[in-house]
């Protein structure tokens, strides 16, 4: 991210956003994370994972994030919850964890940065348990072709997915959807929880 879109995500209105908005409209989608060992790929600076702890009943939070500052904002954070989280260097196309490792993976608008995003979608495959959730809010192409998005923030030029695309590439490698995702903001953003079944394949072309 650039400085404008670290100011932007790390800000108290973006956290308001979060508290506000997106988890209730998560839990009505079906997110259960109850007692769950969760996994964030791009913390930031740990607001998101605090709402998993302490407002959706995450047990363990693994944060993740690519920026150095960041991983050391959400410790400093998140020192409170002790044992409850880890907070490391990760990224989103090489999970520094084992397959079927834990019961969530929540993405709050990480995976449209990732160059190799197919790459991201499949790691989230495999370190899922059989009937874990892919939590995801994501910026869709159509978002990212508006005026303010190629003016102000950095994003891959190539690749870019549409709501649809994404759902497609999560039904070819196996996720199932029990409730309709959700798209926002004339299709800018695509919101929804993703089931792992009990068998799956890698996902890689």
């Amino acid at each position: 991210m650039n400085r404008a879109e670290t100011f932007l995500m790390n800000n108290p209105a973006r956290a308001w956003l979060q508290r506000a908005y997106e988890v209730p409209l998560l839990q009505r989608l079906g997110v259960e994370l109850d007692g769950a060992d969760v996994v964030e790929i791009g913390c930031g600076r740990g607001v998101g994972t605090e709402l998993l702890l302490r407002r959706m009943g995450a047990a363990h939070v693994t944060a993740l994030d690519l920026d150095p500052a960041m991983v050391q904002r959400a410790r400093r954070r998140l020192a409170r919850y002790a044992t409850r989280v880890d907070v490391e260097l990760g990224d989103a196309c090489e999970l520094p964890l084992a397959d079927a490792a834990v019961d969530a993976v929540v993405d709050f608008g990480v995976i449209h940065h990732v160059p190799a995003w197919r790459d991201a979608v499949a790691e989230v495959a495999r370190v899922l348990r059989p009937g874990g959730q892919f939590v995801f809010e994501e910026v869709t192409r159509h978002a990212l072709q508006r005026w303010s998005y190629r003016t102000f923030l950095e994003h891959p030029e190539h690749d870019r997915f549409s709501a649809e695309e994404f759902l497609a590439e999560l039904a070819r490698i196996g996720f199932t959807l029990p409730r309709p995702a959700v798209t926002r903001f004339f299709g800018d953003f695509v919101i929804g929880v993703a089931v792992k079944p009990a068998t799956m394949g890698t996902g890689r072309a």
